[in-house]
């Protein structure tokens, strides 16, 4: 390599140090563009929701946009039947697996590093005697705060879930969540929602006051629909104010029959499921006939929802007769959806 004078070493040296500036602002123009394209672009955010459920608890980490998109991250669901020894007072044993789910899911949490947490707190605190002691024991143990919300809360947070999850809806739809201790319908459409009630009919509740024999007996049987045609005498003028035969359905056993009834005819869609339901008499009909271990040995059934999913085929069975329903839509989202994107 010829050797530079003295002149030309320094002309090197000042062009080195020109291609150093050069690069430094290339790499500064950058960073400019990417922070501002970040700064402008709102960034998901990592939530978690709790829902306390009758008869089961859920845990939900997902990433939430600001657009209402929902990336899930974690989902579990712990059956604590909290009502198993009746929902005016939470007995000692239910108690207890109600405060170990919450030490299980705070471990997740502290796993996921989330911190976004909304606790709910439904029908059965609502109702217990005992539900503030709950509250407060779950706080001890867990440092989770709860939130015990009314029906009528609870039935516009499954709303803003359902109809979120469902295609876009060219009719009214009649949206049925059936809890463990509470049930929620509402008529809505994509514009507006016209009616809404939380009725105390969730399926511990008729469980635990109509199905005392096994298999259920005829009497019980007639007794639980006057309860039913007596109680929802709100929902029945609603329908009549404003009809629709359409039925979206959330929750637990709706879950069940979109795995056995689904249409696996009609268009895929990631958050909703039409149902066939041609099949489901026959069903329903198997399983209010049948005792507690042959419902066991059903497929597709449950082990945790073999002892309730009798009286929630009839509450369904009575619903769908109540407003002439043509049509079922199952809907992955419910509340706890609900509660990430409102």
């Amino acid at each position: 390599m010829p050797m530079m004078c003295r002149g030309q070493r320094e002309l090197a040296f000042m062009l080195s140090e020109v291609e150093v500036q050069v690069q430094r602002l290339i790499l500064k123009q950058r960073h400019w563009t990417f922070t501002s394209f970040t700064q402008n672009r709102p960034m998901p955010q990592t939530k978690a929701v709790i829902d306390l459920g009758t008869n089961t608890f859920h845990l939900l980490i997902a990433e939430v946009t600001p657009a209402g998109g929902v990336k899930e991250i974690y989902r579990e669901r712990i059956f604590v039947k909290l009502a198993s020894e009746g929902i005016q007072l939470i007995g000692a044993a239910p108690l207890a697996r109600g405060i170990n789910a919450l030490i299980h899911f705070r471990k997740v949490l502290d796993e996921y590093n989330c911190h976004h947490l909304s606790a709910i707190g439904t029908a059965a605190l609502r109702t217990a005697a005992n539900g503030a002691f709950f509250i407060r024991q779950a706080k001890e143990a867990t440092n989770i705060d709860i939130e015990l919300i009314s029906g009528d809360k609870e039935a516009r947070l499954i709303t803003r879930g359902v109809l979120s999850a469902l295609p876009p809806l060219e009719e009214k739809v009649l949206i049925m969540d059936i809890g463990g201790g509470s049930t929620e319908y509402i008529i809505a459409d994509g514009e507006r929602v016209y009616w809404r009630q939380s009725f105390p009919i969730g399926v511990s509740v008729l469980h635990n006051g109509f199905h005392t024999s096994d298999p259920i007996s005829a009497n019980e049987k007639g007794q639980l629909r006057d309860h039913l045609a007596e109680t929802t005498k709100p929902l029945q003028e609603a329908l009549q104010r404003f009809p629709t035969q359409h039925l979206a359905g959330a929750a637990g056993t709706f879950d069940v029959l979109a795995d056995l009834l689904r249409d696996h005819s009609a268009p895929n869609h990631p958050t909703s499921h039409r149902l066939n339901m041609a099949g489901f008499p026959e069903f329903h009909d198997q399983v209010v006939a049948s005792t507690l271990n042959e419902r066991l040995a059903l497929p597709g059934v449950p082990a945790q929802r073999v002892d309730m999913i009798v009286v929630a085929m009839i509450l369904l069975d009575f619903t769908l007769k109540l407003a002439k329903i043509e049509r079922v839509t199952v809907s992955d989202w419910a509340m706890k959806e609900g509660v990430l994107i409102g």
